[in-house]
């Protein structure tokens, strides 16, 4: 992460730093603690843009404006609007997002999907894009601002 951290100081848009009282207060609101890739993140910037300041293709979400999905999505926190496990931690720039896994960690981490909203919460319209909230900032680094984890269709004869 440390190589990341950097080449988000200094090529893109980090906001300053999240306080451990921030953490701690997110933590207690959304239920679960942050894994360690994300808490360095959070201790580096609390959010970030990427490649643009004023329309940027990923909005890495602020501690105080991460929500669920189903409330990102379908605005409102009830089980028929989506699982209470899926979390949106950044914004990309049609309106989807990326969702946050924090039932299915593995190994101490949170896997990541893809936040579609027309088809949002089919597992099949969000699949997993990213076993790690650091393999999928790499991705996102190395993307030029584009949907690295989309893959191109075949075209038809």
């Amino acid at each position: 992460m440390s190589a990341m951290l950097l080449e988000i100081s200094q090529r893109h848009f980090p906001n300053p730093p999240a306080t451990a009282e921030q953490i701690e207060a997110f933590e207690q609101r959304a239920g679960w603690k942050l894994d360690p890739d994300l808490r360095a993140f959070y201790l580096h910037c609390d959010g970030a843009d990427l490649f643009d300041r004023i329309d940027p293709p990923f909005r890495f979400h602020p501690l105080a404006q991460i929500v669920r999905a189903r409330v990102a999505i379908r605005g409102k926190d009830t089980d028929d609007r989506g699982p209470a496990d899926w979390w949106s931690i950044c914004a990309v720039k049609d309106g989807n997002c990326i969702i946050l896994d924090v039932g299915s960690a593995r190994a101490g981490r949170y896997p990541l999907r893809d936040g579609y909203r027309e088809m949002f919460p089919d597992p099949e319209y969000c699949p997993e894009i990213a076993s790690t909230f650091s393999n999928f900032m790499g991705g996102a680094l190395r993307s030029n601002g584009d949907w690295f984890w989309l893959t191109s269709q075949p075209s038809s004869p």
